[in-house]
């Protein structure tokens, strides 16, 4: 009787122990954005006017610069994307967005007055749809010097 009950507890342990590797895939959003593009209300804004401009994300935070530095929260699930803004010259507002990561890309049509999110990846005739269009910087990996004495 013991050798059926001791047999049966080893053969449920032995099933509990085995592990599934599982990948998880990192956030895809998480890094350092370069923005390429952008449009404000139909019209495309001159290369000038962003060149110096960078999002980082890391996981549900955000930091912004332009000609200062907003910081934030951010969520998104499913296309769509809530920005609040709680350092910089954006902190108390909520921005709404709708978003897509396509062929290492991120589209963000952001609305700025925050009451809706935009139906669509243009902004013709909507004030207060902005669209940007982000290319990831590749991070390289940092040089370790060897010191010899």
């Amino acid at each position: 009787m013991r050798l059926i009950i001791f047999s049966s507890l080893l053969i449920v342990c032995l099933g509990c122990g085995n592990t599934k590797n599982v990948k998880m895939k990192p956030n895809e959003l998480n890094g350092t954005w370069v923005p390429i593009n952008q449009e404000i209300a139909g019209k495309r804004l001159p290369h000038a006017v962003f060149e110096k401009q960078e999002l980082i994300i890391s996981d549900n935070l955000y930091t912004f610069t332009a000609e200062s530095v907003d910081k934030g929260e951010v969520r998104y699930s499913g296309g769509k994307m809530d920005i609040y803004g709680k350092e910089g010259v954006n902190a108390g507002k909520h921005f709404t967005a709708i978003y897509k990561y396509e062929n290492g890309q991120l589209s963000i049509c952001y609305n700025l007055s925050g009451d809706s999110y935009p139906e669509a990846f243009e902004t013709k005739s909507k004030q207060t749809l902005f669209l940007m269009l982000w290319q990831k910087i590749k991070q390289s990996k940092p040089k370790i010097a060897l010191l010899t004495f």
